[in-house]
């Protein structure tokens, strides 16, 4: 992989405005037009535009800033640095482990590429229940239009691996519809390491794209850099405090305050209510921070006679949406069908089973196929999400209950990935749940998962999507941000990032980020400047 050329470091040989962690120290103070906390999916989006419309802008990442020539495929090394909490953040009660960014980038340098705009009866939903009736598939279409060209998203040409494989020829046997996903990638090798940063670049993430794109425009990144608070004086934000940490997330500096006219709050759903927390932003109508959704996802483990091996090709690229749209879309919970990656420490950690049962499990890890269920959250009148909070050292944390109503989605969710499994050819399913056994037949998976006790922690539920926490609405009582992206109450600051969304979406959330994003940023440009800009 040494020929391959490395963006990041040929942009900081270029002068590229880059401070904090191995970038060296940061400076005592700072003043800009534009603060941009995050470089994520709606921070990279917004800090492109705003560059274009000649703001001078400071990129706040907590994360340290890694590049294609770091990326060497080791799950040893990608989740220490690149993850949240070393790829081990997890819910209060401990019984849902979330998978989320954390390093230039932020989700989009680590995500497995899905591309999907956000569902027709998801948009419908938020124009009926939250007065969003303008974000419709014919206003948004341009938005995500947009964001798709720049980020070079389409259809995958190659045919999927086995483990995505095993998902289409089960569903078909089914007479169940499985399309191809979309991926924002170009010129790929098609390694499947997609989820410890891709080493090629061929990943059009924020790492590659926006990001270098503002650098270029003068704009100055500070990396390993903690937001502590915003000085919050009546209705506008004065500053924000941040502070150096180290690859560990310590604090390891003294604080730095950066002085702008403007304020985007973009570093993702949890840490982005739980900055405004610490701010003690206004919250008249007690919203900030509730009603945030991780699609709760489940999953269920196949062995088959031929290899699979999922840790090879393209992660994901064949879905089903045939469970998602039963009944009304606020009925009993929905789930999508995807497959998962299967690489020895992902696999180790997600999986059940621990001593001798985890040694036979692992001997069978080149037979073994993954199937996941994301749950849509947040429609059902029951499933109301759960709450960002604040430890007592100030860092966030999400306290997200599972009801009844969610078990109930997750064991139609075990039975629907096993009947498709054994419909694919599976040898043996076993459901990721701790009283589950290797099932050997369908009719022995359906007797078995139906008499499963579903509760939590025996019942493994993970998650890779966190939405919500800022939600949208056309009014203060029933959103902590405005439609254009504004807070209701802070006449400067605004909400750029998957924390906007009032529900889940029911489907992988980068491209409605993107497209959200790139619509709030280029009215704040307008706003701004009186500039018209666009994406490239």
């Amino acid at each position: 992989m040494s020929s391959i050329a490395d963006p990041i470091k040929e942009g900081l040989a270029r002068g590229w405005k880059v401070h904090g962690g191995a970038q060296g120290p940061l400076p005592a103070t700072l003043d800009c037009d534009v603060v941009i906390i995050g470089s994520g999916a709606g921070a990279g989006i917004t800090a492109e535009l705003l560059a274009k419309a000649g703001l001078k802008l400071v990129i706040i990442e907590e994360g340290p800033l890694k590049s294609s020539s770091d990326f060497r495929q080791l799950e040893a090394e990608a989740y220490p640095t690149l993850y949240q909490e070393s790829a081990g953040r997890k819910t209060a009660d401990k019984a849902i482990n979330i998978l989320q960014g954390r390093c230039v980038g932020g989700s989009t340098t680590v995500n497995w590429t899905s591309s999907f705009r956000t569902p027709e009866p998801t948009l419908a939903f938020w124009g009926e229940k939250f007065g969003l009736e303008d974000f419709n598939p014919t206003t948004m279409a341009p938005w995500f239009e947009q964001v798709e060209r720049r980020l070079s998203v389409g259809d995958w040409a190659v045919a999927p691996n086995p483990n995505n494989e095993a998902l289409r020829r089960g569903a078909l046997k089914l007479g169940i519809e499985a399309p191809l996903i979309r991926r924002n990638v170009k010129a790929c090798w098609n390694l499947g390491s997609c989820g410890m940063g891709c080493p090629t670049n061929a990943k059009q993430s924020m790492l590659v794209t926006t990001i270098p794109a503002a650098l270029d425009q003068g704009a100055t990144l500070l990396v390993q850099t903690r937001a502590e608070r915003l000085d919050i004086q009546g209705a506008e934000v004065k500053a924000l405090w941040c502070r150096p940490v180290g690859i560990d997330g310590g604090a390891n500096g003294p604080e730095l305050r950066i002085t702008a006219r403007h304020f985007v709050v973009a570093g993702g759903a949890i840490n982005s209510p739980a900055l405004l927390l610490r701010s003690v932003a206004p919250d008249p109508h007690q919203l900030l921070g509730r009603r945030t959704f991780l699609h709760p996802t489940l999953i269920s483990s196949a062995i088959f006679d031929d290899r699979i091996e999922g840790w090879n090709g393209a992660p994901q690229t064949v879905y089903s949406d045939h469970f998602l749209h039963q009944g009304k879309i606020d009925g009993p919970l929905g789930y999508k069908l995807e497959s998962a990656p299967l690489h020895p420490v992902l696999m180790a950690t997600s999986l059940v089973g621990h001593g001798a049962g985890m040694v036979e499990m692992l001997k069978q890890y080149p037979h073994s196929q993954a199937l996941l269920a994301l749950m849509r959250d947040g429609f059902h009148p029951q499933s109301t999400g759960g709450q960002v909070g604040l430890n007592s050292d100030g860092t966030a944390v999400l306290d997200y209950p599972l009801n009844d109503v969610l078990f109930d989605g997750a064991r139609r969710a075990m039975l629907s990935m096993a009947e498709l499994q054994f419909a694919a050819g599976a040898s043996s399913v076993i459901p990721v749940h701790e009283l589950a056994t290797a099932y050997k037949s369908w009719a022995e998976a359906k007797a078995g998962i139906e008499a499963l006790p579903m509760k939590p922690y025996l019942t493994r539920v993970v998650s890779a999507h966190v939405m919500g926490g800022c939600g949208m609405a056309a009014d203060a009582s029933r959103g902590v941000v405005r439609p254009d992206g504004q807070h209701w109450q802070l006449g400067n600051l605004s909400v750029h990032d998957g924390s906007l969304f009032p529900t889940s979406i029911g489907a992988n959330p980068q491209i409605s980020v993107y497209g959200l994003s790139n619509r709030l940023a280029t009215g704040l440009a307008l706003r701004l400047t009186r500039k018209a800009v666009q994406l490239a």
